[in-house]
């Protein structure tokens, strides 16, 4: 199989669908005009499990998921949040897929050539795995593995 063959396929058989679209923002309630613009229904959000972070979920017209993020501490300088806005402004963070199996999906990846990083599969209820930027033409990949009925 040729390479370009290989990435036609890629994580293919493994990808549920696309998940969400995540952007990086100062502060969740000031970013609410962009909701605003865009038609979002707040559905989901609150404070990740590590405490660092709030994050926000917007049901969009038509499907599809906007999340939004931002650090707890915004004077935190080596916050992930605060890093990335201070060297590239807000806006896109990641792109989510939702897969079936997030040791195999990372596996994959890896084997295709991307850079894998931050594999967790320690929470039944949220597995990820990244694709580093510099692999995916810019763009920070999330590979997330969760039940049907998470949200």
């Amino acid at each position: 199989m040729t390479m370009d063959a290989e990435l036609t396929v890629g994580l293919g058989p493994l990808v549920e669908r696309f998940d969400h679209v995540s952007m990086a923002v100062r502060d969740i309630e000031a970013a609410s005009g962009f909701v605003a613009l865009v038609a979002g229904e707040r559905f989901d959000g609150g404070l990740n499990a590590g405490g660092d972070f709030h994050w926000a979920q917007f049901h969009l017209p038509g499907g599809g998921t906007l999340e939004m993020i931002s650090a707890v501490d915004k004077d935190d300088p080596s916050h992930f949040i605060n890093r990335f806005i201070d060297e590239r402004g807000e806006g896109l963070h990641h792109l989510t897929f939702k897969v079936t199996d997030i040791r195999a999906a990372a596996a994959a990846a890896t084997e295709l050539g991307f850079v894998v990083f931050g594999l967790d599969d320690s929470d039944p209820m949220w597995k990820e795995a990244f694709v580093h930027p510099k692999s995916a033409n810019g763009v920070l990949v999330q590979l997330a593995e969760f039940p049907h009925d998470f949200h």
